[in-house]
């Protein structure tokens, strides 16, 4: 059953790719019924419905044997690129078309790389065989890079690109770097658990740097902002959603399948609650509505890691029933962050088309012309930050479980899990001010500028998939217990850990029922106060105007003064770019105050190491100019060079 869902799902893919040109209803037909393939396997498989699947070709794929293997764990992430893909796919079906001055090759050009993309994630998901999981990954590496350049006529489209191509072959040759010395090592480049072999624990380094940098871990994110702002909203969804989460599934792959050092645990609890902390600070000084989301991605990014770190820390340990919740925690947000975040960016992408603009200064008001995508904005924004009844706090709470049990435990792993709840504790409190800014610019207040055209809600297609994620996200918070199963079983399938259905599902189904409790409370006072007011016949009326006569849209918040405050605790870490000019004289003819938020990694340390290492090629360049009389010299010269290293390493005993 698994290998027809599979195939079909692959070979709908391929056909809606070349069919996308012609007849794109044909194109969003294929495409919707592969994302249902896919996450009918991940169902079957991941909830125990059907055995792990494994498959041998009998021919050779490039000089090696195909070799597909789908368990829990790659199940998991499959039911989540399914999801996020058919969102987006129903999602882009109009977006693409809107006449927003994209290229008007722009849509044919969007479905191809679209199908392309999907296809590569899941190539990669099955793939055990080193060489065609590096080949996968980057073909979908190369599909992700023609989405975010989709509208390519802009200077800053073509920048963002570019910095993300660069930044993902920097990280396949640190995985071309480990798969190669893996199979050199083991002598096959086949995949699957060798954990009795220690002598591969180094290789775990380089698995960290290639897939920490596809999952946007700080500080090795610093191509993730730019992507994800200027790629169309449902590409970057699916690439904060799921793409993002292949990082992840690498880095839980491989730590289970391989030994690890001892330190590999640590190390990562450690980077994931700063990168959760510094996410979110970078997050909340924001201006721009959509680096906003894609700065909150690296938080929860961080999050997850917190998990991962403590899941491995806690099994170096003889008795430390704390990893098993960690784990179950950072597995979970994977789903949770993952749907939560692709309805924030389509919810961005109708406000965007909207308003004409990502900048938050230039929105306002909204919620008049958009009530419907408001309400589904919000229900991701209270997910993101963490709150009751919904998904987002569920992963959160059973990281914090994992976390709270260690520092009780008085052993080793406290002295690190206690830093680590605090700063997911603080991560969460600026997830909370950063989300009440983002709804508050955007949909609040009044209209700080003038639309280009009228607005209204988005249609069916663009609709649909937004409200369908939204109750993706309600589903999950309020009945959390019934993906207990494929918790345990992927927890299982990473390593053997100890991790009863029970174990889990306990702690979820006591949330559950506070959640829910919580939702009945919550729509009965909001139904209650309807009843109030309409019974009353109260009116809607201006805000209080502070004693203005004449307040006017100037005057309201901006998107900097918003988080300036919680900012300002963190200059020393922003390192803002500030000037301004104060007003000079009786009758000032001009002032102003510039506060830009920078790109503190990529501005301050990437950026001057990438000129000066441009300064010295530009150099050595000059050596290259065409006189044969002069290379003849160069050879010379280093046949000197090395005959006199020759003779002083000969004199020394």
């Amino acid at each position: 059953m698994i290998g027809p869902l599979l195939l079909f799902a692959l070979v709908a893919l391929g056909l809606g790719a070349l069919a996308g040109r012609r007849s794109p209803a044909v194109w969003v037909a294929l495409t919707l019924a592969a994302g249902v393939a896919l996450g009918a396997a991940g169902v079957a498989v991941g909830f125990g419905l059907q055995p792990d699947w494994d498959w041998r070709s009998g021919f050779p794929v490039g000089g090696q044997a195909l070799h597909l293997r789908l368990d829990a764990l790659s199940a998991l992430f499959l039911i989540l690129l399914a999801g996020v893909g058919l969102a987006g796919t129903a999602y882009s079906h109009t977006y693409l078309t809107l006449n927003d001055g994209i290229d008007p090759s722009a849509p044919a050009r969007g479905r191809l790389w679209w199908n392309g993309l999907i296809f590569h994630l899941a190539v990669v998901l099955i793939n055990s065989n080193g060489l065609h999981f590096l080949i996968g990954w980057e073909l979908f590496t190369v599909c992700a890079y023609f989405l975010i350049t989709l509208d390519r006529r802009r200077l800053a489209v073509r920048q963002a690109g570019w910095l993300y191509l660069a930044a993902s072959h920097a990280g396949t040759i640190a995985l071309f770097a480990f798969f190669t010395l893996l199979a050199s090592a083991t002598g096959s480049w086949d995949l699957g658990p060798l954990r009795e072999r220690t002598d591969l624990a180094p290789l775990f380094w380089l698995a960290l740097f290639g897939f920490g940098l596809k999952a946007g871990l700080f500080p090795l994110h610093v191509w993730l902002p730019s992507a994800h702002a200027n790629a169309p909203s449902h590409v970057s969804a699916l690439l904060s959603g799921v793409t993002l989460k292949l990082g992840i599934y690498g880095l839980l792959r491989f730590s289970g399948w391989l030994p690890v050092p001892a330190s590999a645990g640590w190390v990562i609890l450690g980077l994931g609650a700063v990168g959760a902390l510094a996410g979110i600070v970078f997050a909340l000084v924001q201006t721009d509505l959509k680096r906003l989301l894609a700065y909150c991605s690296v938080e929860n990014i961080g999050v997850i890691l917190i998990g991962l770190g403590g899941a491995l820390v806690a099994a170096g340990e003889p008795a430390a029933d704390w990893g098993r919740l960690a784990l179950a925690g950072a597995l979970l947000h994977v789903w949770t962050h993952g749907f939560a975040k692709a309805l924030l960016f389509l919810g961005a992408g109708t406000v965007v088309h909207a308003a004409g603009t990502r900048d938050l200064g230039r929105m306002g008001g909204l919620w008049r012309a958009l009530p419907f995508t408001a309400v589904a904005f919000l229900v991701g924004s209270a997910s993101m930050s963490g709150l009751p009844p919904l998904a987002g706090l569920v992963g959160e709470w059973l990281v914090y479980l994992g976390l709270f049990d260690a520092v009780a435990s008085h052993g080793p792993a406290g002295w690190a899990a206690g830093p680590a709840v605090i700063a997911l504790a603080l991560a969460g409190a600026v997830a909370l001010a950063t989300f009440t800014k983002a709804n508050a610019l955007v949909f609040l207040g009044a209209p700080r500028s003038s639309p280009s055209h009228a607005l209204h809600e988005p249609d069916r297609w663009r609709s649909a998939p937004t409200f369908g994620l939204a109750g993706a996200v309600l589903l999950l918070g309020l009945a959390p217990a019934f993906v207990a199963p494929i918790l345990a079983r992927a927890s299982e399938a990473w390593r053997p850990f100890d991790t009863g259905t029970a174990a889990v599902r306990v702690p979820l189904i006591s949330l559950g029922r506070f959640q829910l409790i919580l939702a009945l409370v919550l729509v009965g006072v909001a139904f209650a106060l309807w009843r109030r007011v309409h019974h009353l016949g109260v009116t809607r009326g201006p805000t209080w105007d502070c004693g203005y006569a004449q307040p006017s849209r100037r005057m309201q918040y901006t998107a900097g003064a918003m988080g300036g405050t919680v900012g300002g605790w963190f200059t020393w870490f922003l390192r803002p770019e500030r000037s301004q000019r104060r007003p000079r004289g009786p009758l000032p003819d001009r002032a102003f105050i510039l506060d830009r938020p920078r790109e503190t990694v990529l501005e301050g340390v990437v950026t001057p190491v990438a000129r000066q290492v441009l300064r010295v090629s530009t150099a050595v360049r000059r050596l290259q100019h065409g006189r044969l009389q002069s290379y003849i010299l160069y050879i010379v010269i280093g046949l000197a060079a090395l005959g006199l290293i020759v003779l002083v390493q000969g004199g020394r005993p």
